[in-house]
């Protein structure tokens, strides 16, 4: 899949097969209309090319509401999780107030036509674009002979039957339900970061645990509590245990994200890692004190280590 940033540098492609989106979180939803757009891509010995934007829409557009924006994928992620298909292209155009402010027509004419020259467009049955969300499918639909490509929705039977959209994996995580929003994800979910110096309270313990900085501020985080995750550190994974909480045994207030990697000592500090949350354990609990912390650890570990020995 080659990776384009810049409109000007998409390559004159013979037959175009496109689709559009946010894509966040490239779930189950997501997945249907990609295989779709795969399927006639090899149907017509076309070229697969999946248009996206950055930063999301709503952090252009409702901008003195940042803070309730919660991301399932950042940038990299989403190109991370397209990679996984056998996409041709993936476009991503920068998302402004002035390519907001294009009118349907205009989007069409500027995007899909002059840049991409697009033959074939795919899109999902609730699919909306241009100024004010103006476009759609009927919209399409009547003026697909004037613009000379052909377009193919997705009906709602296909995509709704598997019960999926970003906002109920949002949810699912909210409450801690790792579970359903692994389903919904088709895969685990993850969280990347730096590793920071914490407080350094777990080594004396014996379960030091690495302090994540998430990359991105809207990255949406899993509800407190404490979770069975695999861990990739320079490109190799570990069995571990997450903690998202306050640390109230010892007098945290702030939320911090923890991970007590198994069979692990290297120095890692300021180092990128992965954390992918496989199973939730249990909720976070204010114990008596530091041996009563340590006991329930080692509780916690053995049924990290037999809900992730499950997952093999």
């Amino acid at each position: 899949m080659k990776v384009i940033r810049d409109l000007a540098d998409f390559p004159v492609l013979p037959q175009a097969v496109v689709t559009s989106g946010t894509f966040d979180g490239v779930h189950l939803g997501h997945q249907k209309i990609i295989e779709r757009l795969l399927e006639i891509t090899r149907a017509t010995n076309g070229q697969s090319v999946v248009v996206t934007y950055w930063p999301h829409p709503r952090l252009v557009l409702q901008a003195q509401d940042q803070s309730s924006l919660q991301l399932l994928s950042t940038i990299e992620e989403r190109i991370e999780q397209l990679a996984a298909f056998p996409i041709d292209y993936l476009l991503i155009i920068p998302f402004t107030k002035e390519f907001a402010n294009l009118t349907s027509e205009e989007y069409i004419r500027k995007i899909l036509l002059d840049f991409i020259r697009t033959k074939i467009f795919v899109i999902g049955y609730d699919h909306r674009f241009g100024r004010g969300r103006e476009g759609n499918f009927a919209y399409l639909q009547q003026h697909a002979p004037l613009f000379g490509f052909q377009v193919e929705e997705i009906p709602a039977r296909d995509i709704d039957h598997v019960a999926v959209s970003s906002t109920k994996i949002r949810k699912a995580l909210e409450s801690g339900n790792i579970a359903m929003a692994n389903a919904y994800l088709g895969r685990p979910y993850a969280l990347t970061g730096k590793v920071d110096r914490g407080r350094q309270l777990g080594r004396t313990i014996g379960y030091p645990t690495a302090n994540i900085a998430v990359n991105d501020p809207h990255k949406q985080i899993p509800g407190q509590g404490i979770y069975a995750v695999r861990v990739k550190v320079e490109g190799q994974l570990y069995g571990g245990m997450l903690s998202i909480g306050t640390n109230p045994t010892v007098g945290g207030t702030e939320q911090t994200i923890e991970v007590n990697i198994f069979n692990f000592s290297q120095d890692i500090y300021e180092q990128e890692i992965t954390i992918y949350i496989i199973a939730y354990i249990r909720e976070e609990r204010n114990l008596p004190g530091l041996e009563a912390l340590k006991e329930q650890l080692h509780q916690d570990q053995e049924a990290a280590l037999a809900l992730l020995n499950q997952k093999l």
